[in-house]
Formats: structure tokens, C-alpha cells, sequence
């Protein structure tokens, strides 16, 4: 008999309930409510009942455990249900965390191995592992989160249940909800930390393995954003951490910067090309958010240097000064109060070293950026004590080089003192540029300094730059300029000369002023140099050497050099001595020197650009890949400096030049080349120095394609340049417009030819891009009142492009989506308009689609352009463009020859509009075209066109006869429609649109009684075959027949639910009845052309031809078919009946 129970379990269903809606609505009562329940659980553990097995074997059974975890689970099934975001949800998720870690703090004071406590936690994980595979994905996201909450608080759990839930959160990690995985990778993240991994077996890959993989390919930024916070930080995880900097989300690149690298007690624990990478891209990366941290991170690693910003420079490699320099003025800005600090006394000037020299430059630039005029004056140093000091590091510099011969130092010990002096001095040169030499003295000292330097051979070469620019400073003038360096060269370059700087003793002497120079034996001292021939190879190599330096020095003073060649007479030695020369070696680096020194020459010499521009073309196709790189910066900088052209007075590049361009382009395996040649075609776009459509075709396809996909370079630059040139101008978008259906045709070539590990944009992708990027309203300085047409022009390319019946159906249903993506202006020419109105309302009748999708895609855009121009169509008669020139192109590209008299008729725009008649009235009565007397016509006032009559078929007047009818032509109405209709311009009922038609449903014989009054038949009986515009199907009918698509009747591209009996072709009953007698019914619709009968001639406004300019290919034949034979051609004004038919139909009806 089981024990009185001291706790009533039936309490237990309206406490917890109650503990759960407490905690649902307020945080801070989630402690109490811990106690509480912990109180209940205790309680209920004590209940207990014994069941008696027999032989002494009793069972214990803890219904008390069992009956509160029922009901606490109860509760939570109530919140797996509610939806991410609502805060009651989210605060039972908290409180539930909360208990289990308050469980877990109770557990560890008991030294039992199995406890309530435990039994409940690992009850508790089961239920929720039930929930993973839940349908519901609400079910399983919160059922994850509950998890990704309490794995933290776990203590010791059963090695299967630790296995089980392991395999359920990796299974996790591929579900389709972002928010499972996000949770899933939480959890596992928190199980990663405890993971051993020699408890792993052999092909069983480790946690981390499987959070790396989510933080690196995973779609959703979200669960990117929690690989990078949870997974554990580690040298080994680093690394991969690191690659989020790039990450194509802001918020996740921000977090690297904000919540990952600072946990990092001091950032000598990174290595030095981490620390520089973690400078350069968080402090260069486009969003303001990214920067702003990358900046304080950079002020955390100011404090761990505790303050020293010449231990925070070590921390970057000075050979890249730029990186350094950034994060200096980073810490300018974040760190004011340690810039305060900072003392340029004699101290610091008599003790540089390569981190203070790199920070007073920095210093004295950012003054200069912020225009702080006072902190400038105080930190720039003395002209003529910075000479003195340039003196001393470069003379410390040559007796570290003279140790360095002699071998009296070590190796290494040497090269590191001799790259920091070289260091500071580059940085000294840098900060003299800013000085202000209109102290005469000093800039004399400076002066011969420099040009002393300058002139030494051991100086270098990276110090050849700095001190020209120092010197174009101190010149009074660029031509003064060019003759000191030209005088340095010659002296170089003339072993004969008496050096005042011996290898002996090399000291320099700084009394050279601008004065000491001796223009007139500059040319002597060039002509003294032995020829090649008589030099020995130890002399040839020196020889090459100095030239090295020679044409680094040309190079930095032909970057000054802004004017003429001729201005500069000076140079011409040099040119004839030195460049040339050099540009015929076969040493690389002497010949690339050469040929940048004779480029510089070319952009101030267009007599000579004019005749080397075919040497640089020349070293693009043959060269190696560095020369090339050279000769292709020369070649895009000489096209856009002689803008007007090399080979005459044409605005535009060459077209000879551009098609070589592209073909490098197309068969370049460089990827640099690539991508150079794409940056200059860009600016040559940009400047409107090229205007071939080839061009632009070869970009557009370059940016999308996957051959450059690993091209990042390139793709940059492109990302950049389509944008900008399309919202540049209304010019560059239609251009962008005209190469829309060639990009199109191109990309999905590409596409087809895609291998199996290649990817790309789909072709519904690339032509939105394109669309969005040929969007008037958002060119720079677009007028609203007058927006460009461009759209209207591209949604006319789109149209002749689906009259290619040849195109797969994916193709025109991409192009057909595409169309709803436009954006139309409210303004348009009446004969863009038309054009493009003729193209929309014949598409379905002489192409239909065989995709419903496509259809109606396309009827959207019809009744879009329909309603959006409703009140400029009013005057559209499609008869009266039809005579007219301007549109003679486009229906001869459609295959029209005698269009129907279709005009537009919008009852919802048209004024004075008359509703539709009932079903009774239709059925009575017939439209015609035919007018009233002259007492009973009129024209609406409002939109100037003639009324239409309603004529009862039992009272109509009988048919003229077969003579009259032969004498009728149409009769050219003008485009606007305002020109009265005569009585000899006739139309069928066929292409007459009853509203009541499209809605009713009429039985066979209704519909031989409501046959249309007759029209005028063909003069002759024959057929001439129409023209077959470019890219379209063969037509060898009018109208091209359409696809069976059931026996629905196609009217203005809407299908009607009417359906019409099979009739036989009115105009074929003419023959048969004079040899067999009998008569035909005539019918609205075309008959499709068979066997054995001729199809009926043709009206045309254009002169018949003659039966001798007729020949055999120019007849088709077709075959008799059965007078029963359904029809499921389009109505077409190809049927034309005979008076005879006429009056056999009249007396039917």
C-alpha cells in the first residue's frame, strides 16, 4: 500500500501556470520564481510509489518527478508555437536558462551522481530534441533556442544523450529556416569548448570543422554573425575569424572589429601582416560604421602600448609606411589627449629613429589636412637645421655602406642599420616638401644638399623620388628644374668627371648652390662616355647601373613636367643618349624604365606620341607581362591626353586602336592585363573618347561573365564605372540601350555554355540589371518634365526581339518578364509611340506564346501601356501608319503587308464612350465600318472620329455587285486619324471588338446567324510571298497562323471564351463554285493554307508586280483539305469573300 503523500501534485497544475505567467511579463521576477519552483520540484520528488513484483522485488516509481515535468512541459509546448519576436516567448526562453543553471548550482553542493535535478535536465533535452524535426518551423526554431539557452548551464550529461544531441544540432546546421541554424550553431559552439578530440572517431569531423564551414558559405549574415561571435576564440580559429573582415555584410565586418578582436589582451598576439591587415581594411572599408570601429580598436591598442605611439608605429611594418600612417591619424583623431603629448623639441630631432621620423611626418600632414596652423608651426623644424641634419643621416648612411663593403659588422646587424637611415631620410625628404624656403640661406644649404645627394652614386633609389621632389619645391621654375636634373644625369653618367665625393672619403659637401652649375658642358660630358664596345663587362654592369638611376630620375622629373617638349630643350640629349637607347635593350628593367621615360616624353610631345605610338601597341602583344603593364598605362595615358585624336581631327579614339584593345582583351590570359585594359577603356567611356557600342558590349559581358570571377580587380573596377557612365547622361543610357539585346543574346550563350564548376547570374538577372542601369529618373540631373524615352526605346528592342518565333521559350519568357520592369515616361514623340503600339498589339496574333506564364506577362504590359498612354492613343489608326513612310520599317520587320483597321478605343478614357449592348442586342446586330447617309454621319467632338453605325442584318442594304467591288481600294487616312472616313473603306466584323463578345457563349447556329456582313474580295488569285524581316520565323501568310491553343478566338491579345464553328475560307469558295456549283457559309477567320488549293492575292498599297517578275519559288502551293476541317488560324484580313458569297450568307441568315 503506497504512503500518504505529505505534497498535494494536484497543486501543481495552477502553481507552475501561475510561475509562467509571472515570468512572462517581467525579468526581474524570474529569481524568485527560480526558488519557487525549485521548492516544487523538491517537493515532488519526495512523492514516490512502490510497486510491489513479488519475491521480495519492489519497484520505485517518482510519480511526483514525472507529474512536474508533465506539467512544466505542458507550458512549454504553449510557447513553441509563438512566433520569433514576441517578447512574452522570448522571456520564458530566458527563465527557463535561468532555471536550469539555478538547477545546476544546487546539483554541484550534492555528491550524488544521479539527482532530481539531472533526471529533470536530461527529460528536458529529450522533449526538445522532439522538437527539432518539427514541420513547424516555429516549433523547431524555438525548440532550438530553448537549447541554445540552457547548453551553456550544463553539467555532466550521459554520453548518448551528449552523442544524441550532437548529431541533432550538426543535422540542424542545413536547416532551410536561418534561425535554426543560427540556434544550431549557438549550441554547438557552446559544445565545441568541451569537446575532446580524441574521443572523436576516425571519419567523424570535429565541431569546429562544421561551425568553420557555416561561418564561411552560409547565405544568412545572421548565422555568419553567430559563427563569428560563439565559435571559440583560439590561434587556430583566428584566422578564419579574420576573412569576416571581408564579409558582404556591414553589421558581421563590424563585429570582427567590435566584439571579436578586442578580446585580444594585446595585439602583439597577431602577427605583424594581421595587424596591418586588420588596419587596412577596417580603416578603408566603405561603410562609416566598419571605420568608426576599426578606429577605436586601433585606440584600444594605443592603451596597450600604454600610450607610446612609437611602440604603437612597431607594431606595423615601416617598409609599408602608408598602413602606419593611416592608424596614426586614426589615433589623431580618437586619441586627442595622447597627441598632446607629443614634444618636437631638439630632443626629438637629435634622436630620430625611422618610428619618430615616420611620426613627425604624419604629424605635420594631418596639420596640414586639418588646417591647424598653430600645432604646424610648432612641430615644423628649422630649413636649414633639417639640411644639416639630412647632411649628417646621409653621411652615417655612406660609412654604414662602407662597413658594409669592408665586412667589419655582421651581415644582418648591417642591413638593418643601413635600411633605418635609408627610412628616416625618406621621411626627412618627405617633410622638407612643407618647409617654407623663403629664408634664402637656408634653401641654398638645402639646396646643395639635395642636388649633392642626388648626384652621389651610392644614393638610393628610393630616395631619388623624395629628393626631386624637394628640389621642384626649391626651383624657381620647371625649366630650372629640368636643367639641374639633366646636369645630375650627365655627371652621372660621365665616368671621367671629378667627383667632389670620393669612395675614400665620402662625405658630402653642401656648399653646391643653384650657381656652381656649368650648362655648357652638359653636352661635352655626355659625349665623353665610351662606347659599349670598349667597355669590359665589370664596367658594363656599372654602366647599366648608373643608367638605372638616370632614368629613375627622368621618370620623377617628367611627372613634374607639365609644359611643351619644346620648352624644355634640355631634355633632348637626354632623349637621344638615354631613353632611346634604352628603350632598345634587351635588359627588362632598362628597357621598362625606357619605355615609361619616353611615354612621359610623348604626353608633353605630340609629334612624338604621333610616332611611337605604334611601338608601345607593339610591346602589348609581345612583351612580358610587367612590360606590358607599362606599355598599356602609356598607351591610355596618351589617347586621353591628345583627346582629339592621333590620326586626325576626329573627336573620338581610332577605331583601329579600339578594335585592338578588345582583341587583347578577349585572348589576354593576364589577369592584371585584363584588368587594366578594362580600367582604361572605362575612363575612355567616361571622357566620351570612345563611343563605339563593341566597347561597351565587352565590358558589360566581361562584368558578368565567369571567366573573371576569380578577377577581382577587374570586377571592382567595373562595379564601379557601369553605374557611374549610365547615371552620368541620358546619352550613355540610350547607349547602354542599343547593345541591351546583343548583351542579352551574349549572356545566355554563356550561360548554355557554362562548364559544371562554373556559375553566373541567370539571363532574368542580367537584363534587371541592365534595366535598372538605363533608369532615366535616376540620371544626375534628370528634368521630371521631360524624362528620357530610353525605356520605350528598350521595350521596342524587346518587342522585335520576341517576333523571333526561333527563340526557346525560357528566352521569351525572360524577355516578356522583363517588360513589366519598365519604367514608362508620362511624355513620348507620337512616332515612338506608335512604333511601339504597332509592335504590341500584332505580337500575339503573328507569335504567339506557348507558355501561359509568357502570356500573360505579355497582356500585363499590353493594358500597362494601354492605360498609361490611353489619352495619346486616341488618334492611333493602325491603317493610317501604315501609309505612312515612317512606319513602313516596322511593319515590313513584322511581316505585315495589309494591316487590319485597328483603332484604339479605351470606354475608360474615351469621352462620350457608349456602353456595351446586352447579349440580345448583340446577337441582333452587327458593327460595321460602313457609314450612315451624309445626314446621319458625325464626328465626335471631342476625339474627331467618325461614328459607327449599327446596322440590322434583316434591314441592311444588299451587297454592291462583283464589278463595284473589284473597283474599291482603301483609301490612306493620316496617322492622327483626323481625316474623315470615306464610304469606300470598309472593314469586317471580324476586327469590329464587341464588348459582349469576349463574355458570351453562342451555340453553332447562333453564330452562322450572326455572320459578319461580307467584304471586298481580291482582285486576282494569286500569292506573292511576304518579306521575312531578319531573326524572324518565315511567314508565308499575311499573318503567321497561330498554334493550336483549342478553338479560343485571339482578339487584341486576349482570349475569347466564344467559340466559333469550323467554317471553310470564303475566299476559295469562288473557284469551286463555278466548276461544282455549290456555295460556301463565309467566315470570320482564316483559313490555313492546304494542299492543292491557291491561297487567295493580296491587296497591297505597293505596285502588283507582274507575272513575269513572279517566279516559281515566289508561289506556294498547298493541298485541298475537307470542307469539315476545323480552323485554328488567327482571323486575319486575308479572308476577304465574293458579292456571290455575300448574298449566299445574306439569304442564310
Amino acid at each position: 500500500m503506497a504512503p500518504k503523500p505529505s505534497f498535494e501534485l494536484n497543486s501543481l497544475s495552477t502553481i507552475i501556470p501561475s510561475v509562467f505567467d509571472q515570468v512572462q511579463t517581467s525579468a526581474a521576477t524570474h529569481k524568485k520564481n527560480c526558488v519557487t519552483l525549485y521548492k516544487l520540484q523538491s517537493a515532488s520528488a519526495k512523492v514516490t510509489e512502490t510497486v510491489d513484483r513479488g519475491r521480495n522485488n519492489a519497484e520505485l516509481r517518482l510519480i511526483g518527478e514525472k507529474t512536474f515535468a508533465e506539467i512544466f512541459m505542458d507550458m512549454l509546448n504553449r510557447v513553441l508555437v509563438v512566433k520569433k519576436g514576441v517578447t512574452a516567448g522570448d522571456k520564458i526562453v530566458k527563465f527557463v536558462a535561468s532555471y536550469v543553471k539555478f538547477l545546476g548550482e544546487k546539483a554541484s553542493e550534492s555528491d550524488e551522481e544521479e539527482t532530481p535535478s539531472s533526471r529533470f535536465i536530461s527529460r528536458l533535452l529529450k522533449f526538445f530534441l522532439k522538437g527539432f524535426n518539427a514541420k513547424n518551423k516555429d516549433v523547431r526554431s524555438r525548440c532550438l533556442q530553448f537549447v541554445s539557452e540552457i547548453v551553456v548551464n550544463l553539467g555532466e550529461l550521459d554520453q548518448d544523450l551528449y552523442s544524441e544531441l550532437k548529431a541533432a544540432l550538426v543535422e540542424r546546421l542545413s536547416d532551410k529556416e536561418h534561425l535554426a541554424r543560427a540556434y544550431s550553431v549557438i549550441s554547438l559552439s557552446k559544445l565545441a569548448a568541451s569537446e575532446d578530440p580524441y574521443d572523436l572517431e576516425d571519419d567523424e569531423p570535429p565541431i569546429v570543422t562544421s561551425l568553420l564551414t557555416s561561418l564561411y558559405v552560409d547565405p544568412a549574415a545572421e548565422v555568419r554573425r553567430a559563427a563569428l561571435i560563439h565559435i571559440p576564440f583560439t590561434p587556430s580559429t583566428l584566422p578564419a575569424l579574420l576573412t569576416r573582415m571581408r564579409d558582404t555584410d556591414a553589421l558581421t565586418r563590424k563585429l570582427v572589429f567590435s566584439s571579436v578582436l578586442p578580446r585580444l589582451p594585446h595585439p602583439r598576439q597577431l602577427t605583424i601582416s594581421q595587424r596591418e591587415q586588420i588596419a587596412a581594411q577596417g580603416l578603408g572599408d566603405r561603410a562609416d560604421s566598419v571605420r568608426v570601429a576599426a578606429a577605436r580598436l586601433l585606440g584600444f591598442w594605443v592603451d596597450a602600448c600604454e600610450g607610446d605611439l612609437t611602440a604603437f608605429i612597431q607594431l606595423f611594418d615601416v617598409q609599408t609606411p602608408h598602413i602606419a600612417c593611416d592608424a596614426l591619424k586614426s589615433v589623431f583623431v580618437t586619441r586627442a589627449e595622447v597627441v598632446n603629448e607629443i614634444a618636437f623639441d631638439d630632443d626629438f630631432w637629435s634622436a630620430l629613429r625611422p618610428e619618430t621620423a615616420l611620426l613627425a611626418r604624419t604629424f605635420v600632414e594631418y596639420c596640414i589636412e586639418k588646417k591647424d596652423e598653430s600645432r604646424l608651426e610648432s612641430a615644423l623644424p628649422v630649413v636649414t637645421a633639417l639640411a644639416f641634419r639630412l647632411q649628417t643621416s646621409y653621411n652615417t648612411y655612406l660609412e654604414a655602406v662602407q662597413a658594409e663593403d669592408s665586412g667589419i659588422e655582421d651581415n644582418d646587424d648591417r642591413e638593418e642599420k643601413a635600411f633605418a637611415i635609408e627610412f628616416t631620410l625618406g621621411e626627412l625628404l618627405r617633410l622638407a616638401v612643407h618647409l617654407d624656403y623663403s629664408d634664402e640661406i637656408g634653401r641654398r644649404k638645402m639646396f646643395g644638399v639635395i642636388r649633392n645627394m642626388l648626384a652621389h652614386p651610392e644614393l638610393p633609389e628610393s630616395l631619388i623620388e623624395p629628393g626631386i621632389g624637394v628640389l621642384s619645391v626649391m626651383s624657381p621654375n620647371e625649366r630650372d628644374l629640368v636643367r639641374v636634373v639633366v646636369e645630375i644625369i650627365n655627371e652621372l653618367r660621365d665616368p671621367g668627371f671629378e667627383e667632389e665625393v670620393t669612395v675614400g672619403n665620402e662625405t658630402i659637401d653642401g656648399d653646391t648652390t643653384t650657381g656652381t652649375a656649368r650648362p655648357s658642358s652638359i653636352t661635352v660630358r655626355s659625349r665623353v662616355r665610351r662606347e659599349e664596345t670598349e667597355m669590359t663587362a665589370e664596367e658594363k654592369e656599372q654602366a647599366d647601373l648608373i643608367d638605372l638611376r638616370c632614368l629613375c630620375m627622368c621618370i620623377a622629373v617628367l611627372e613634374r613636367a607639365h609644359s611643351s617638349f619644346e620648352d624644355n630643350s634640355t631634355l633632348e640629349g637626354i632623349l637621344a643618349d638615354l631613353i632611346i637607347p634604352s628603350v632598345k635593350r634587351k635588359e627588362l628593367l632598362l628597357r621598362e624604365r625606357g619605355l615609361v621615360s619616353l611615354g612621359l616624353c610623348c604626353l608633353i610631345a605630340k609629334n612624338m606620341a604621333v610616332g611611337s605610338f605604334q611601338l608601345f601597341l607593339g610591346q602589348i602583344q609581345s612583351a612580358p607581362e610587367s612590360l606590358r603593364l607599362k606599355a598599356l598605362q602609356v598607351v591610355f595615358d596618351i589617347l586621353l591626353t591628345y583627346d582629339k585624336g592621333l590620326y586626325g581631327p576626329t573627336e573620338t579614339v581610332d577605331e583601329r586602336v579600339v578594335a585592338f584593345l578588345l582583341q587583347t582583351l578577349n585572348v589576354e590570359e593576364s589577369k592584371s592585363v585584363q584588368a587594366l585594359i578594362c580600367l582604361g577603356l572605362a575612363k575612355l567611356m567616361l571622357f566620351g573618347l570612345v563611343t563605339d557600342e563593341r566597347v561597351l558590349t565587352s565590358l558589360v559581358l566581361a562584368y558578368v561573365s565567369p571567366a573573371s570571377s576569380d578577377n577581382q580587380e577587374l570586377r571592382q573596377c567595373l562595379a564601379y564605372f557601369l553605374p557611374v557612365y549610365c547615371y552620368s547622361s541620358a546619352a550613355n543610357q540610350m547607349r547602354m540601350q542599343s547593345i541591351f539585346i546583343t548583351a542579352f543574346n551574349m549572356v545566355v550563350q554563356l550561360i548554355d555554355d557554362l562548364e559544371d564548376e562554373q556559375d553566373m547570374i541567370s539571363a532574368l538577372q542580367f537584363g534587371q540589371q541592365l534595366i535598372d542601369w538605363t533608369d532615366a529618373t535616376k540620371v544626375v540631373g534628370a528634368s521630371s518634365s521631360d524624362p528620357s524615352p530610353v525605356h520605350v526605346n528598350l521595350a521596342i528592342d524587346i518587342l522585335r526581339a520576341l517576333y523571333d518565333n526561333n527563340k526557346p521559350a525560357d528566352e521569351r519568357k525572360a524577355l516578356c518578364q522583363l517588360l513589366a520592369k519598365l519604367t514608362l515616361p508620362s511624355k513620348v514623340e507620337q512616332e515612338l509611340l506608335y512604333t511601339l503600339y504597332i509592335l504590341v498589339a500584332n505580337l500575339i496574333e503573328l507569335c504567339p506564346f506557348d507558355d501561359p506564364v509568357t502570356d500573360k506577362a505579355f497582356v500585363r504590359f499590353k493594358v500597362k501601356v494601354e492605360k498609361h498612354f490611353a489619352s495619346l492613343l486616341l488618334e492611333y489608326d493602325e491603317q493610317a501608319c501604315f501609309h505612312d513612310e515612317a512606319y513602313s520599317e516596322v511593319f515590313e520587320f513584322i511581316g505585315v503587308t495589309r494591316p487590319k483597321k485597328r483603332r484604339f478605343e479605351g470606354s475608360a478614357h474615351v469621352p462620350n464612350s457608349r456602353a456595351p449592348e446586352s447579349d440580345a442586342e448583340s446577337d441582333a446586330n452587327v458593327e460595321t465600318d460602313t457609314e450612315e447617309p451624309a445626314s446621319n454621319t458625325r464626328k465626335h467632338k471631342n476625339t474627331g472620329t467618325t461614328s459607327r453605325k449599327r446596322v440590322n442584318k434583316e434591314t441592311a442594304p444588299p451587297p454592291p455587285s462583283d464589278e463595284e467591288e473589284r473597283d474599291e481600294t482603301p483609301v490612306p487616312s493620316r496617322p492622327k486619324g483626323t481625316k474623315k472616313i470615306s464610304e469606300d473603306d470598309r472593314v469586317s466584323a471580324s476586327e469590329v471588338e464587341d464588348p459582349s463578345e469576349s463574355e458570351s457563349e453562342t451555340s453553332q447556329e447562333e453564330e452562322k446567324e450572326n455572320t459578319p456582313i461580307p467584304q471586298t474580295p481580291p482582285k486576282k488569285e494569286r500569292f506573292k510571298r511576304l518579306h521575312t524581316p531578319t531573326k524572324t520565323p518565315s511567314m508565308r501568310s499575311p499573318a503567321p497562323k497561330r498554334q493550336n491553343r483549342g478553338k479560343a478566338l485571339v482578339k487584341n491579345g486576349k482570349a475569347s471564351k466564344q467559340e466559333l464553328e469550323p467554317l471553310n475560307n470564303a475566299t476559295n469558295g469562288k473557284a469551286k463554285d463555278e466548276k461544282r456549283g455549290n456555295s460556301k457559309t463565309t467566315s470570320t477567320t482564316t483559313r490555313k493554307p492546304t494542299k492543292g488549293k491557291k491561297p487567295p492575292s493580296y491587296r497591297s498599297p505597293a505596285p502588283e508586280p507582274s507575272e513575269a517578275d513572279i517566279t516559281a519559288d515566289d508561289i506556294e502551293m498547298v493541298s485541298e483539305s475537307s470542307d469539315d476541317e476545323e480552323d485554328d488560324s488567327a482571323p486575319s484580313d486575308s479572308s476577304i469573300p465574293t458579292a456571290r458569297q455575300r448574298q449566299r450568307a445574306s439569304r442564310l441568315s
